[in-house]
């Protein structure tokens, strides 16, 4: 009665005001009602705004509100009638005029108008002196119908009046749901990409999972506002929204449970389990309560929830003041004022029943989506910073291996040279060993055994001077290039060649170099040659000597052929044949020899490399 009482005195004050400022607009708040509940009617008089589910119990109810009004003077400009709240379903006459139809009144547990404000233009046409309204409502049980003031006038003043409510019940309700959304989103994609801080890196972070959930059901919980006509009937779309708020106020337990580090507590298991039966409970309740017509098991259950989450703040929040860290302590204050803002919303809303009031948790929440954002940045902050000093120990590491590296590759490159002035020392000495010095001690001998003429020893000599010749040539060999050690060896043995009297017919193609056939490879080759030039000045007898030479594929192709005595291949070869073959299978070339008197042939063939 005292709550009447005071809507009259607050609907006197808003004429007197309208009034004052020589306004038209007028707040309609009496009403006659016709009720009819089970098959009963029953007529009275009504203060509006009247929750007509509330009043009968939460009964299935019909009803038509007659409310009169009177204007003054002629009308020449549209007007607008804004309901705060009107519903479940409901159609608008005036004057015998139908204004407006929301959803059907004849159907049960179908659309649901009483969750946003309402505006209905009046065209000029349909206004008199004395007007009626009737307004037929259709309130299903548990599901908050009825009907609030009304306020009615010109269209450029009521309308403001009408834009203000949907901004903060409608538009407001839309962006607390998309922000809810959008954290919800970052939240679940960080929990697939993120693992938890101290732990395996295989083990995902939950702080995001309980937050993306939460927020997932928040969207849907605040969303059901602007759903006029549910996705599924009812009761069962009103059990599946009180779920969704259910699991939000538990996920979110949860999410605080991560942010004050209580998640590795050994008692976890028993507060997930406190949780669960939470969320389950509600499923229960609010199925009892919306299919018995009985609010009372959800109120009851609200009830029991405030009372354990007014508990859970205070533990919370003193003991985050006691150990404060910034992110402890924006959670621990974000849930202090949700638990206040949702006991105020079960005492304005499911205690007293108040037909004009609107839950303001879902405004309250965006404190914990903002919580969530402050620790994404914190944290991305701190593993950046991690990140930055990682890699200046990773930078200051590669910078001191690089010098290392550095250093070693010096040493490597100093060895190197030492050893391939070493192997060339080596070559040179083998060579002069092999070479000049053979044939200087064949000299010797030949000169200390008193058998060998002064011709023999001078051919010896001269051999082994061709022999330091060539050595020195093959310094400067160019690898793979065959037409210039054959033209070399040609400059140096010519004039031996002319003075013992042998023909030599040159036939050398100009061939490209060929792969494989290193330094070291042209020495064995130049060895090979000679040897077998020099077994045709000492041994042969020849008249001619010929020497071919011409590309083959990737390789060459030598033959040096002469028209002497020859030799008997059956016979055990002499060192310097077997030399020969040594030296081309060292260099992997194919070394074959035909010899019968008056032709012998020495057919050398080098395979090449593939690039």
């Amino acid at each position: 009665m005292n709550c009447r009482v005071l809507r009259n005195i607050a609907a006197g004050l808003f004429a007197v005001l309208a009034l004052a400022a020589g306004a038209a607009t007028i707040e309609l708040t009496q009403a006659r009602a016709t009720i009819s509940v089970a098959g009963a009617t029953t007529l009275t008089q009504v203060v509006l705004p009247y929750h007509l589910d509330r009043e009968q119990g939460t009964r299935p109810a019909q009803a038509t509100f007659e409310i009169p009004f009177s204007i003054s003077g002629q009308v020449d400009q549209p007007w607008g009638l804004y309901l705060a709240r009107v519903g479940n379903s409901a159609e608008i006459w005036l004057n015998d005029s139908l204004l407006a139809q929301l959803g059907d009144i004849r159907q049960s547990n179908a659309a649901d108008y009483s969750k946003a404000p309402q505006y209905l233009p009046i065209p000029a046409r349909l206004l008199e002196r004395e007007n009626l309204l009737r307004i037929h409502v259709r309130a299903d049980g548990g599901r908050r119908g009825g009907l609030s003031s009304l306020v009615v006038g010109p269209d450029h003043e009521v309308r403001p009046l009408f834009a203000q409510a949907s901004r903060w019940r409608m538009s407001a309700s839309l962006v607390v749901a998309v922000f809810s959304l959008l954290v919800g989103t970052i939240a679940l994609v960080l929990w697939a990409t993120q693992s938890d801080p101290g732990r395996d890196t295989h083990v995902r972070d939950s702080i995001y999972l309980s937050a993306g959930v939460a927020e997932f059901c928040w969207a849907l919980r605040v969303g059901d506002i602007a759903i006029d006509h549910p996705p599924l009937p009812w009761p069962v779309w009103g059990v599946v929204v009180t779920a969704a708020f259910a699991g939000w106020i538990c996920c979110i337990a949860l999410f605080c449970h991560h942010v004050a580090g209580w998640h590795r507590h050994p008692r976890m298991p028993w507060m997930r389990l406190t949780l669960w039966s939470l969320f389950g409970s509600s499923i229960l309740a609010s199925s009892l309560g919306y299919a018995l017509n009985k609010p009372l098991f959800l109120t009851a259950w609200l009830g029991c929830a405030n009372l354990f989450f007014i508990g859970y703040a205070t533990v919370y929040l003193v003991t985050a003041l006691r150990t404060p860290t910034t992110a402890r302590v924006l959670v621990g204050l974000a849930g202090a004022v949700n638990v206040m803002v949702g006991v105020r919303d079960w005492v304005a809303i499911r205690i007293s029943g108040d037909y004009s009031q609107s839950t303001w948790i879902r405004y309250s929440s965006v404190l914990f989506g903002l919580a969530l954002g402050y620790i994404v940045i914190m944290r991305f902050r701190s593993a950046t910073v991690q990140a930055r000093d990682l890699m200046a120990n990773l930078s200051a590491r590669v910078a001191e291996k690089e010098k290392e590296l550095s250093l070693s590759y010096e040493r490597l490159e100093q060895m190197a040279r030492e050893q391939e002035r070493a192997s060339e020392r080596s070559r040179i000495l083998r060579d002069m060993h092999d070479g000049v010095g053979s044939h200087i001690s064949s000299a010797i001998r030949q000169l200390e055994s008193g058998r060998a003429d002064g011709d023999q020893v001078l051919q010896t000599l001269r051999d082994s001077l061709d022999q330091l010749k060539l050595s020195i040539d093959a310094m400067n060999l160019a690898p793979g290039d065959v037409t210039a050690l054959l033209a070399g060896m040609r400059y140096r043995l010519e004039p031996r060649f002319a003075a013992s009297d042998v023909e030599l017919q040159w036939h050398v193609d100009e061939i490209a170099a060929v792969r494989g056939l290193d330094g070291s490879a042209m020495r064995h080759l130049q060895f090979m040659v000679l040897e077998a030039l020099s077994n045709v000045l000492q041994h042969a007898r020849a008249r001619v000597l010929r020497i071919e030479a011409r590309a083959r594929g990737e390789g060459a192709h030598l033959k040096i052929i002469d028209d002497g005595c020859g030799f008997d291949l059956a016979r055990p070869l002499r060192q310097g044949l077997l030399s020969m073959h040594e030296r081309a299978a060292a260099i992997g070339a194919t070394l074959s020899l035909e010899s019968q008197p008056g032709r012998t042939v020495v057919d050398i063939l080098l395979p090449g490399k593939a690039a």
